[in-house]
């Protein structure tokens, strides 16, 4: 049973673990089995949204429900994140840097139930494929709002600073294509 403030206090203690991510992604992997509960604590999606579940120095987690056919721009963490899917599907299209951008490495489809650990180094585009929301509960260990990141032109793999704004007017187009139907 997904209870909220008992997965915050399970990943906070995940924590002192010696391997803190192998830890948390054990702890999302065991939510994501059961997407009802988490619907049930959380509520079911009905929109392109960013929510913050917990928010700290060491620890945020973000409930994050991407918008129909909706697409984020290659970006890093620069942290280590664990992202649990527990409805619907996001394609992850995964790069590596070179001398004058990035280079494409390959790709990797989460559906409901599955969960991922992406490195502190990771790239990567994200993409919900389908015509309905795509919900996902994503930790990161660090601060994920203060982290300054980068993020890359979809077309030009050209790096530049990460702009939040930016991300957010891409969840509200998407929420624009979902009322529109």
């Amino acid at each position: 049973m997904f209870e909220k403030e008992r997965f915050i206090e399970d990943c906070h203690a995940a924590l002192a673990e010696r391997t803190p991510q192998d830890a948390i992604r054990e702890l999302v992997e065991r939510a994501v089995r059961e997407p009802a509960d988490i619907v049930r604590a959380l509520g079911a999606p009905t929109r392109s949204a960013v929510e913050k579940v917990y928010h700290a120095p060491d620890l945020t987690i973000i409930n994050l429900s991407w918008g129909p056919l909706m697409t984020v721009r290659p970006h890093d963490h620069r942290m280590w994140a664990i992202i649990g899917i527990y409805g619907g599907c996001e394609q992850n299209t995964f790069f590596r840097r070179n001398g004058q951008g990035l280079d494409r490495h390959g790709t990797r489809e989460l559906s409901t139930g599955d969960a991922v650990r992406l490195g502190p180094d990771a790239i990567h585009a994200v993409k919900n494929p389908l015509d309905s929301i795509t919900s996902a509960i994503h930790v990161y260990l660090g601060d994920f709002f203060a982290m300054q990141r980068s993020e890359w032109h979809p077309e030009t793999l050209v790096e530049a600073p990460y702009d939040m704004k930016h991300t957010m007017e891409e969840f509200e187009e998407a929420n624009r294509r979902l009322v529109a139907g």
